[in-house]
């Protein structure tokens, strides 16, 4: 039933230092601290923290956004990381612990809205893709393969020696043009 802290500092400018009081002043046995920013994935110390938990242990910080940068990124640590392994969560600054059923129903709150969060974005990509597509534009980059060059390709493809056999493999002709053999393949399919 240990207390284990984490917190993270996103400058380098910013100090831990306060984090590392307010979690050692509620009883931390283990503190954990990130010094970087919180938009990369990787965070060394977060995992180390994760990795020591045990059940029945409670995850402490000192506020929400030290530890996740949207709603998604909170559900997907506490509800499917910390509760799947019968861990509490206890935020200080907020008076969150999910150890009491206010708090439980916190995070019921937090994961209905990361899913709502999650839709909201699919509704508005397919909404500008399909803007996008009303205008003329299809997505992906432009072919390699234009109709000059992949008529070029299957004149090279379809060329034969005395003998019948084919004077270039399709490996030749993808070095010739400098696409990869699937991207000849798909340009000669199309013609």
């Amino acid at each position: 039933m240990a207390l284990i802290g984490y917190g993270r500092v996103s400058r380098r400018d910013q100090h831990p230092e306060a984090q590392r009081d307010a979690l050692a002043a509620i009883g931390c046995e283990q503190i954990f601290i990130d010094k970087m920013s919180g938009k990369l994935e990787r965070r060394p110390e977060l995992d180390t923290a994760l990795l020591v938990l045990r059940p029945g242990d409670t995850f402490v910080i000192t506020k929400l956004d030290r530890l996740a940068r949207s709603a998604k990124q909170l559900h997907e640590i506490v509800l499917e990381v910390l509760k799947a392994r019968d861990v509490h969560f206890r935020v200080i600054d907020q008076g969150i612990d999910t150890s009491t059923p206010a708090g439980r129903l916190f995070f019921r709150i937090i994961a209905a809205y990361a899913e709502f969060e999650h839709d909201m974005i699919v509704e508005r990509t397919l909404d500008g893709l399909e803007a996008a597509r009303a205008r003329g534009r299809v997505g992906g980059r432009r072919t390699k393969m234009t109709p000059t060059r992949t008529a070029q390709a299957r004149m090279m493809y379809e060329a034969r020696g005395d003998d019948g056999k084919r004077l270039h493999t399709v490996r030749e002709i993808a070095d010739t043009f400098g696409v990869s053999r699937p991207a000849i393949y798909r340009a000669l399919q199309r013609t």
